[in-house]
């Protein structure tokens, strides 16, 4: 059923202007409209807005959402693959917005039926209280920092940090301090180093300890295989140790 603008604004958790800025600017073009003029949203529309906020979540500027969902080769499914990556990779969303991605993947299946409620759960764009957090934990220089660091690399990083977690979960079932696991867990150390801050042996160490002690990273790297946020964690102390 076709939605008005206030709805889906509702709906979604954005401002009405935010949907008029959408369609101004050619990223969201509702498919219908009423005899008077108003936007009607179309259940295509929806999907392809929450396509949008994905990316928004990620911090992907508006521009490049419009040439990616517009690409003649953008594919869904393979987004919502890449949005999940990414989300883990930041550390810092809630698991409802995971198991959204996850749900919305089986929906497309034919697996579920999915609400639209159900649809933009873990979504509202009107503040952004972990970024806020962030700012009052380590100030603003720090935040921009980090934000400037992955700044128009978001997919380059995701991929990468698909390969390393996919070849820790291939090594799960070893020694985490056998050659190949350090070697795996060097690459992770690397990385971090690399694209997020600077992480000493000790703070490395100390974040394998709340791969386990916190139950959203377990769960949420656990999701390349059960087991892996142990392994890592194991693996991360003793390539500490050894430091």
């Amino acid at each position: 059923m076709a939605m008005k603008v206030k709805e889906v604004a509702d709906l979604v958790g954005v401002s009405v202007r935010t949907l008029h800025h959408y369609d101004a600017i050619g990223l969201l073009r509702p498919d219908g409209a009423t005899p008077s003029g108003h936007r009607l949203y179309s259940q295509d529309n929806l999907d392809t807005l929450q396509q949008i906020l994905f990316f928004r979540e990620l911090g992907f500027p508006l521009q490049e959402i419009k040439k990616i969902i517009h690409s003649p080769s953008f594919d869904r499914r393979e987004a919502l693959l890449l949005h999940r990556e990414m989300l883990l990779e930041k550390r810092r969303r809630l698991d409802r917005m995971l198991a959204t991605i996850d749900k919305t993947l089986r929906h497309m299946k034919g697996e579920v039926d999915m609400t639209n409620e159900e649809k933009f759960a873990g979504f509202d764009f009107r503040e952004n209280p972990y970024e806020e957090e962030a700012r009052r934990r380590w100030g603003d220089a720090a935040v921009d920092e980090a934000n400037a660091r992955i700044a128009g690399r978001e997919e380059a990083i995701a991929a990468e940090m698909g390969d390393i977690f996919q070849r820790l979960a291939s090594l799960r079932d070893g020694s985490p301090g056998s050659p190949a696991a350090q070697a795996a867990i060097k690459a992770w150390y690397d990385f971090l180093n690399e694209n997020f801050g600077d992480y000493s042996p000790a703070a490395f160490k100390g974040l394998g300890e709340m791969y386990v002690a916190d139950e959203r990273f377990t769960a949420n790297i656990d999701r390349f295989g059960e087991g892996l946020a142990a392994f890592m964690r194991d693996a991360m102390a003793i390539f500490a140790d050894g430091k």
